[in-house]
């Protein structure tokens, strides 16, 4: 629990000097100094796929389309357009893209975008069954190991489905009767982190928050818990097999787009030395 504690502290201070030493505010050499060795022994680890037309997506969205406009050669500068729904790729899902009223891209607030990471480890019991859904065996043993799951906190379900990437048919993992098989988060897994815990977020590697058996039957009630209760989630994350299931720090963040329904996301974890 003291480590992952230490580790959260350092991260955040890394971020709050940062910020504070760019604004001018602290000029002490020696601090900045201190705070660029800090920067230079962390690893940053890209929790987000690049996207493209051809990537894996929901099945009622169409590929996006990407259209040159401007070229170096003709014009001096190069300039695309791209066409795509707001759930494309590694993706930010706000309270109001199911529920009508409730927060958009736009209101998420910078401090919901900075937050102690925390990664459940599941992904040997995803190899033996792709139907897998977390447990609150799984939470226990996270916190019997690690401490109580900081207040505040972004929780990742680390699969390792992200690895079936760039591949449609191997993230949708259907069956003959064309029932998909892709693991997925619980009721009592999400109440008690949501409830109990009261962490900030939650993100996983498959394309929804419901396990495949579910979505395959359009039931998404498992995203709708989440947004109901006014939070956000991240969708198909990438790399959590590359950080520490505690003791990182998660920038999640994205494009303000006004009354967004959700939009392509840039995730990333800060490690902290010694993890």
């Amino acid at each position: 629990m003291k480590t992952h504690i230490t580790a959260l502290k350092i991260s955040f201070a890394l971020v709050t000097v940062t910020w504070l030493a760019a604004c001018g505010v602290i000029r002490d050499e020696s601090i900045n100094n201190d705070l660029y060795s800090m920067i230079e022994e962390s690893t940053f680890v890209d929790l987000t796929h690049a996207f493209d037309p051809n990537i894996p997506h929901w099945h009622g969205f169409q590929p996006s389309e990407r259209k040159t406009l401007y070229t170096h050669e003709q014009h001096g500068f190069f300039v695309e357009e791209f066409t795509h729904v707001g759930q494309w790729g590694t993706h930010v899902d706000p309270p109001g893209h199911f529920f009508s009223g409730m927060r958009l891209v736009d209101d998420i607030a910078l401090e919901e975008m900075v937050m102690p990471l925390v990664v459940i480890d599941v992904h040997e019991k995803v190899k033996a069954n792709p139907d897998y859904q977390l447990t609150m065996d799984d939470i226990r043993q996270w916190e019997k190991t690690h401490g109580s799951i900081p207040k505040g906190a972004f929780v990742a379900m680390r699969t390792d489905w992200w690895k079936r990437w760039p591949s449609q048919e191997a993230m949708m993992n259907k069956d003959e009767k064309g029932i998909k098989h892709y693991p997925g988060w619980s009721l009592d897994v999400l109440e008690y982190l949501y409830e109990e815990r009261e962490i900030t977020a939650s993100g996983h590697e498959p394309t929804d928050t419901d396990p495949g058996v579910s979505t395959s039957k359009n039931d998404y009630s498992l995203e709708a818990y989440i947004l109901k209760r006014n939070h956000y989630q991240i969708e198909l994350m990438k790399n959590l097999d590359k950080v520490p299931e505690s003791g990182a720090l998660v920038i999640a963040t994205w494009p303000k787009v006004k009354d967004g329904s959700g939009f392509p996301a840039r995730v990333f974890a800060i490690v902290p030395p010694r993890f």
